[in-house]
């Protein structure tokens, strides 16, 4: 069956809400995008030429990207083995986790950041002695570096780990595990070996998903006193009109290839998988 004979079997109600949805992504889009072109009529271009000059955009922008890489991998190194664990030996605590994955809907990003800096600000003492076991994290550029990325990745949990979950669902762990222990296979070669190509796709989905949260995170980098993109556009756009609606123009661009991309890596990928 080609693709022309599939599209006519669609019902057309399913058209109607699909162009409906369509058009309250893109609608405000196009409109962010024809805004940032109104500044200058002899150069429609003049916003995002002058988002581009300024330093503190590639600055606070590609810090953000180091911020967002450094939550996908911690939170591949925590999630991957904690779901693969449960899967595997612990089906019973599953709802447990799930519960634990929901809280930072709860829990707004307001009070976990205060709730980061209240613990995080003050040095720790050892019990019934003055000795000071350690400085303040917030104290130094790289302590506020760990509480950011340990924030974001709080924050990033919920898809995260349902990515990875569903993607171990179309993978039969326990044959897998089994064979690849038959074999003398180590926990460490199963996982980074065997589990991880099998779920690369469910990966960079959450992967993605991070990524838009890091970069367009406002709260816990404005508190923590962190120069990232989230901050920069915030203030950027309490002092200017035309360069935020071009940056928040290109971040979409930027999120739409990243997702073309996921879909040129990991086509057909699930399949494949869920066959093994």
């Amino acid at each position: 069956m080609n693709f022309a004979s599939r599209l006519r079997k669609v019902p057309f109600w399913s058209w109607v809400w699909f162009i409906l949805g369509a058009l309250y992504f893109v609608l405000p889009l196009f409109a962010t995008f024809e805004f940032s072109l109104t500044w200058d009529p002899a150069n429609p271009l003049k916003a995002y030429q002058r988002a581009f000059e300024d330093r503190d955009f590639w600055e606070t922008f590609l810090y953000s990207n180091i911020l967002a890489l450094a939550t996908i991998i911690f939170s591949i190194l925590l999630i991957v083995p904690t779901a693969y664990w449960i899967r595997l030996r612990l089906p019973e605590a599953r709802r447990i986790v799930e519960f634990i994955t929901l809280m930072p809907f709860v829990v707004p990003a307001i009070v976990l950041v205060f709730g980061l800096i209240r613990i995080y600000s003050s040095s720790f003492n050892v019990p019934f002695t003055d000795i000071q076991l350690m400085q303040p994290l917030t104290n130094f550029k790289a302590g506020t570096n760990i509480l950011i990325v340990a924030g974001y990745m709080v924050l990033a949990m919920p898809y995260m780990y349902r990515s990875v979950d569903t993607g171990m669902r179309t993978v039969d762990i326990r044959t897998l595990t089994e064979a690849a222990q038959s074999l003398g296979a180590s926990w460490y070669v199963i996982i980074s070996q065997i589990i991880l190509p099998n779920i690369r796709s469910a990966l960079l989905s959450g992967a993605l998903l991070t990524f838009a949260i890091v970069v367009g995170e406002v709260t816990l980098a404005s508190f923590l006193g962190v120069d990232a993109f989230g901050p920069y556009l915030f203030l950027l756009g309490q002092h200017r009109a035309y360069e935020p609606a071009a940056l928040s123009f290109v971040s979409f661009l930027l999120t739409w290839l990243a997702m073309g991309l996921l879909q040129l890596v990991s086509g057909g990928q699930g399949q494949a998988a869920g066959a093994h």
